[in-house]
């Protein structure tokens, strides 16, 4: 069952969430939206509010939801999901259903448009703040230029966090 959380008292596990558990990242509205698993990311407190910092590239079918819509949905699944999140990380939406190659099913977000997934065991329902492109003459530590051979940002998304659900 979940149990809302007051964002402001949201609690978690901030690296071992991206780095172990991933995300799928969902946005665009309840009956047109696309997903994909993310795995670089944050979780904090900037602006006075709680907030969930995702990326994205621009070859990303997502990214135009995430251009086009104010809100987006993050969500953690248990460890027997991973297979499902495997597929949504290498799926493109664009290609079709993607969706229907996994064992999620979709279920209306409370506060926001894009939907989220029953079989999550954290929601985080945001509302973005914030995007900009990422600035390579930014990159302090050289080796980071080695993960853009392609030279393909990511676009960096701020989002608040307006609701936050766990499963205990």
């Amino acid at each position: 069952m979940m149990n809302e959380i007051d964002p402001a008292e949201l609690s978690i596990e901030a690296v071992d969430l991206w780095m172990n558990q991933w995300l799928l990242l969902t946005s665009g509205s309840s009956d047109d939206y696309n997903m994909m698993t993310v795995a670089w990311g944050s979780v904090g407190y900037m602006w006075e509010k709680p907030f969930a910092q995702v990326v994205v590239r621009p070859q990303r079918h997502t990214r135009g939801f995430m251009d086009r819509s104010e809100t987006f949905t993050l969500c953690a699944f248990p460890e027997k999901y991973r297979a499902d999140l495997n597929i949504m990380g290498t799926i493109s939406g664009s290609d079709g259903d993607k969706l229907g190659h996994t064992d999620f099913t979709i279920k209306p977000s409370k506060i926001v448009a894009p939907p989220s997934y029953n079989e999550a065991n954290l929601i985080l329902e945001c509302q973005t703040i914030y995007r900009q492109d990422m600035d390579p003459d930014g990159f302090i530590d050289q080796k980071i230029h080695d993960i853009y051979e392609a030279k393909d940002y990511h676009r960096i998304y701020f989002g608040e966090i307006l609701a936050a659900f766990h499963e205990k």
